[in-house]
């Protein structure tokens, strides 16, 4: 194989790997070659004489250099499903929109999924229209904790009290001009652990 361009090789590796920080993941072919100026087909017998070098790994499907595999430990992709009013959390992959990037060094949760806010029913807990809500997945939760509930085949984000002597939930929302709600039934899909403001 002809030897390729250094030149070419450094901007593979850089378009990789920044392209891993923006999205999360490895760049498709086509992605790579818009980010190069080249065409598939150069780009793929470029990622084959680098992986041979030992430049980069490429597998016929993801590329990964050692950068991308240091920031992988140390990145969550998490799904974001839509808005907190988006319908039962069962059918998960048919709500993913896209997957966010988050830094396991303060999110620190391997099986969690991110919601969109929708309305103001937890502004006083600091939660605001258009907000992202990172949700670790549990179906127990502990009174105070705010949750994503399953009510009427429908999510909600409210804050959970189990009241033992009554044997009810009650669904406490984080706004005064709003009153408590009592499901009949309710499963408890997550805990709202973090939040992440809308711009």
């Amino acid at each position: 194989m002809r030897v390729k361009s250094q030149e070419t090789k450094s901007r593979i590796l850089e378009a990789v790997e920044s392209f891993y920080l923006a999205m999360g993941r490895s760049p498709s072919i086509g992605e790579l070659a818009d980010e190069v100026g080249h065409s598939k087909s150069t780009v793929y017998r470029y990622l084959l004489e680098m992986h041979e070098e030992g430049l980069l790994t490429y597998d016929g499907k993801s590329i990964a250099t050692e950068k991308t595999e240091k920031i992988d430990s140390q990145i969550l992709r998490a799904p974001l499903l839509g808005s907190i009013a988006c319908g039962p959390l069962q059918s998960v992959e048919e709500m993913v929109e896209q997957y966010i990037a988050l830094p396991a060094s303060v999110f620190g949760m391997d099986d969690c999924f991110v919601l969109r806010a929708n309305g103001d029913s937890m502004i006083e807990a600091g939660i605001n229209e258009g907000d992202l809500v990172v949700v670790q997945k549990q179906i127990e939760a502990k009174n105070g904790d705010i949750v994503v509930a399953l009510v009427d085949n429908e999510t909600t984000l409210k804050r959970y009290f189990f009241d033992e002597e009554e044997n009810r939930v009650r669904l406490h929302p984080e706004n005064s001009s709003m009153q408590d709600i009592y499901p009949t039934q309710c499963a408890v899909q997550g805990i709202a652990h973090h939040v992440i403001r809308a711009l």
